[in-house]
C-alpha cells in the first residue's frame, strides 16, 4: 500500500474493534488524504505518520548532500561505499553557487584530487601486494578484492565532499517530512533543491513501481505541507549572532576523541546549542558555560527558542544527559561513524582549518610526499573559493569537529563493533579511544566494553 494509505489503515486499526483486514477494506473506500489533513496536520496526531513508510533513492548526489540526507535520528539506509568502488572516473558535483572563474578553479582542483586519488590507490595496491602475499588457502579473486579494498581505505583520504554517490533510504513519512523541511533551509543550494525534489516525488506515482499498473502517489498530503523549517534556520542564525557577540573562549589543546559528561543538564544544553555555531571544543565550551550564572545560560536557551512557533518542535540540541564524545576526526571516519543513528550528532562548519590525517601505510610505502602535495593543493584551492560552496572541495582526509551524544549501551556497541579487525583503521582507532575515555572516568563500566585494540590486525580478513 502507498505510505499514506498504510498509515490510515494502521491508525484506524488502533482506534476500532475491526480486524486489520476490515480496516484495509475501509481504507479502500475512504479518502486517506482527508484523514491525514484532519488528524495529522490539523490536530497534530504526529505518531500516525510513523505508520507509513517509503523507500527513496538519491542518485548522483554529492557526498556532502548525502551526509545532509542521512542526518536524521530515525533513519535507515546506505550510501555507495568508498571501500569497494573506484571513484577515480566518477567526476564530481559542481555546487550551483559557483559560477565563472570560481567554478573553473573548483573543477581544476577536483580533477587534480581525483588524479592523485588514482595514483595513491595504484601505489598502495603495489605496496600491499608486496607486504601481504596471497595465502595458499585464499582464492586469487578474493585476495585481489581484499587488496583493492585496503588500498581504497588509504586512497579515500583524497576524495572530497563533491564526489557523487547514491543513497537508498527507508523512513516513515513523519521522518520524511522533517527531512524535507530541514533540507529546504540548508545553506547549500544542492540540498535545498533535493528537498524540493523529494516533496515533488511524494506527490507523484512512484518512479520505479513494483507493479506500474498499480502505481499511486506516495504521499500527496505530505507533499502539500512540507514547508521549509524556518524556525531552525532563524534559531541557528540567532545563536550564531549571539555567540559572535558574547562567546569568549581561550584556545586550548584537545584530544582527538574527548569524553565530556556534564553533571548539569542546563550547562550541557547551553553548550550543545553553541557548539555548531563556533569552532571550539565541547570541553572548553562546557568549562566556560559552567562558570556562567544561571541567567546567562538561560539567555542562550531563550535565544534558541525566540523565533519558535506554536507547531515547531524544540531544536534537537535540547536533548541532554549523555556521554558526550567530542571528536576531531577525518571526514571519511565521520562518514562511517555518522551511520550510528541511536545517538545525537552535531557538527561544526567544514572549515578545513584543522589539518589532515596521514595514514601510516602512506609513510611505510613511500607515497607520503605525493599525498601531502595533493592534500595541501586541495586545501589551498578550497580556501580560495567562496563559502559555503568551498566545502565541497574538503578532502575526506581532512579533520573536522563532531559531537556524538549517546547512552552507555550505544558506547559499548560502537566500541565493540567498530574496533573489529575487519574495519577501517581510522574508525577502529576512534572506537578504541572511546573505550579508553570511558575507562578513565568510569572504570567499572569501561571494563565491560570488549573492544579490539587497533594493534591487533588481520588485513586480509573482511
Amino acid at each position: 500500500m502507498p505510505p499514506e494509505k498504510s498509515a490510515y489503515a494502521l491508525a484506524r486499526y488502533s482506534r476500532s474493534a475491526d480486524s486489520i483486514r476490515q480496516s484495509i477494506d475501509w481504507v479502500r473506500t475512504h479518502n486517506s488524504e482527508q484523514f491525514l489533513e484532519s488528524f495529522y496536520f490539523q490536530y497534530g496526531h504526529q505518531s500516525i505518520a510513523d505508520l507509513g513508510h517509503t523507500v527513496l533513492c538519491f542518485e548522483g548526489v554529492s557526498e556532502l548532500a548525502a551526509s545532509e540526507i542521512e542526518d536524521e535520528t530515525l533513519w535507515d539506509g546506505q550510501a555507495k561505499s568508498s571501500r569497494y568502488q573506484d571513484f577515480s572516473r566518477s567526476g564530481f558535483i559542481t555546487p550551483p553557487e559557483l559560477q565563472g572563474e570560481a567554478a573553473e578553479a573548483y573543477r581544476a582542483a577536483g580533477n587534480a584530487s581525483l588524479a592523485a586519488y588514482a595514483e595513491i590507490h595504484a601505489r598502495m595496491t603495489d605496496y600491499l601486494r608486496e607486504r601481504l602475499p596471497r595465502p595458499e588457502s585464499m582464492k586469487p579473486q578474493a585476495y585481489e578484492r581484499n587488496i583493492a579494498a585496503r588500498a581504497f581505505d588509504v586512497a579515500r583520504y583524497l576524495l572530497f565532499w563533491g564526489v557523487p554517490t547514491n543513497v537508498g533510504q527507508v523512513t516513515s513519512i513523519r521522518t520524511l517530512e522533517k527531512q524535507i523541511r530541514r533540507m529546504r533551509v540548508s545553506p547549500f543550494g544542492e540540498v535545498r533543491e533535493l528537498g524540493l525534489e523529494i516533496a515533488q516525488a511524494c506527490g507523484e506515482p512512484a518512479e520505479c513501481a513494483w507493479d506500474p499498473t498499480q502505481a499511486e502517489a506516495l504521499a500527496p498530503t505530505l507533499a502539500r505541507h512540507a514547508d521549509p523549517d524556518e524556525y531552525t534556520r532563524r534559531a541557528h542564525a540567532d545563536l550564531t549572532q549571539w555567540a559572535a557577540a558574547n562567546l569568549r573562549i581561550p584556545t586550548c589543546p584537545a584530544r582527538r576523541v574527548d569524553l565530556v559528561k556534564p553533571d548539569d543538564t542546563l550547562t550541557e544544553i547551553a553548550a550543545t546549542l553553541l557548539y555548531p555555531v563556533c569552532e571550539h571544543s565541547f570541553r572548553s565550551i562546557c568549562q566556560t558555560v559552567g562558570q556562567w550564572s544561571t541567567a546567562r545560560k538561560v539567555e542562550v536557551l531563550e535565544t534558541a527558542v525566540g523565533s519558535r512557533g506554536a507547531r515547531d518542535e524544540m531544536l534537537h540540541e535540547f536533548r541532554g544527559g549523555h556521554y558526550c564524545f567530542d571528536m576531531l576526526i577525518d571526514i571519511g571516519a565521520y562518514r562511517d561513524m555518522h551511520r550510528h543513528r541511536r545517538c545525537h550528532q552535531y557538527r561544526q562548519t567544514f572549515s578545513g582549518q584543522h589539518g589532515y590525517d596521514v595514514p601510516q601505510a602512506l609513510l611505510e610505502s613511500g607515497a607520503e610526499e605525493a599525498y601531502r602535495s595533493a592534500m595541501n593543493a586541495a586545501l589551498e584551492s578550497m580556501h580560495a573559493l567562496p563559502d559555503p560552496a568551498r566545502q565541497y572541495l574538503l578532502p575526506f582526509g581532512a579533520r573536522s569537529r563532531f559531537l556524538f551524544k549517546m547512552d552507555f549501551a550505544e558506547v559499548e556497541y560502537i566500541s565493540r563493533v567498530r574496533s573489529g579487525v575487519k574495519g577501517h583503521f581510522s574508525y577502529r582507532e576512534i572506537a578504541w579511544e572511546m573505550k579508553q575515555r570511558v575507562e578513565e572516568i568510569e572504570p567499572e563500566l569501561g571494563r565491560l566494553i570488549e573492544a579490539t585494540p587497533p594493534w591487533v590486525e588481520d588485513p586480509l580478513k573482511r
